[in-house]
Formats: structure tokens, C-alpha cells, sequence
């Protein structure tokens, strides 16, 4: 007995998914649980990397006047 099979599907329509050469036999009672597929990021580790050309003033303070401390 299978514990459990694992396959990548694409939905065709809303709502219809459709499974072929599955390691079943007809009669077979089996259970199905759909998980949307997650959101892959590169696996690079640095996901930003390459995304900014640059910073205009980068050491400057953002929003200075906003923190009572320095009222």
C-alpha cells in the first residue's frame, strides 16, 4: 500500500482539474487534498540582488522630524 503519491496538476477550467496515470486501480477508495502550489523564490538567496541601481543620499535620515525625541 501507497502512503501517499504526489502529483503537479494545472487547473483546464474553473474549477475542473482532471488526473490521468494514476498508480490506482478502478474501485480503489482514495482520499484528495488540494493545496494551492506556493509562491517559489529564487533560490539564489539574495532575491533583490541586482534590483537597485542605485540610492539617492542613502545615509541621510528618513523622517527626522517625526520622532518626539527630537521635539
Amino acid at each position: 500500500m501507497m502512503s501517499a503519491f504526489k502529483v503537479d496538476a494545472t487547473l483546464t477550467k474553473d474549477g475542473m482539474l482532471t488526473l490521468s496515470d494514476l498508480p490506482f486501480h478502478a474501485g480503489d477508495s482514495v482520499e484528495v487534498i488540494i493545496v494551492p502550489r506556493a509562491i517559489e523564490f529564487p533560490s539564489n538567496g539574495y532575491p533583490l540582488r541586482g534590483k537597485v541601481l542605485h540610492y539617492e543620499r542613502p545615509t541621510e535620515p528618513v523622517a527626522e522630524n517625526d520622532w518626539e525625541a527630537q521635539q
